[in-house]
C-alpha cells in the first residue's frame, strides 16, 4: 500500500506525431547562389491522456528563405507519453515543461536534421535548449499578462 503513495515519473514511448518537408520553389530556387535565411520557431505542448498519463510534444518549424521566397519549410512534431503519479501539483508544471521535453528533444532534434538531410539540403541542427529558462519565461509572462 505505501508503494501506491511513491511518486512515479517515466516514459512510456517517444514517437514522430507529424513531420511535412515543402519545397514550393524548387527546382529553380536550388540554382540561387544566395545564402538563405533560416527562421527556426519551437514549441512545447502537455495534454493529459489518462489518469497520470501526459502528451508531450516539441513542435520545430524550419523556414528557409531567398529574399521572400521559400527554400524549404520543415515542421515536426516529437511526443512522448509520460507516467506521472503521486507528484505534488506544484511541481507538475515544471515536470511537464522541463523534463519531458528535455527527453523527446533529442529525437525531434535528429528527425528535423534528417528530414532536410534526405531533401538534398545540408543539415540543420537545431541548437540546445534550456527547457528550464523557457519555462520561467513563459511563467513570468503568463502571470505579467
Amino acid at each position: 500500500m505505501a508503494d501506491e503513495q511513491n511518486p512515479i515519473f517515466q516514459i512510456q514511448r517517444v514517437y514522430l506525431k507529424e513531420a511535412s518537408l515543402e519545397q514550393p520553389n524548387s527546382p529553380a530556387i536550388l540554382l540561387e547562389s544566395e545564402q538563405p535565411s533560416v527562421d527556426i520557431q519551437l514549441g512545447v505542448a502537455a495534454e493529459p491522456v489518462a489518469d497520470g498519463v501526459y502528451e508531450v510534444s516539441v513542435t520545430a518549424t524550419v523556414h528557409t528563405k531567398i529574399g521572400e521566397r521559400t527554400v524549404f519549410l520543415v515542421e515536426a512534431k516529437q511526443a512522448g507519453i509520460f507516467e506521472a503519479r503521486n507528484i505534488p501539483e506544484d511541481q507538475m508544471g515544471a515536470i511537464l515543461g522541463i523534463a519531458c521535453p528535455q527527453m523527446v528533444y533529442p529525437y525531434l532534434r535528429g528527425n528535423v536534421a534528417d528530414i532536410i538531410n534526405r531533401a538534398g539540403f545540408p543539415a540543420v541542427h537545431l541548437a540546445e535548449i534550456n527547457f528550464q529558462a523557457m519555462y520561467e519565461q513563459q511563467q513570468q509572462q503568463g502571470l505579467t499578462q
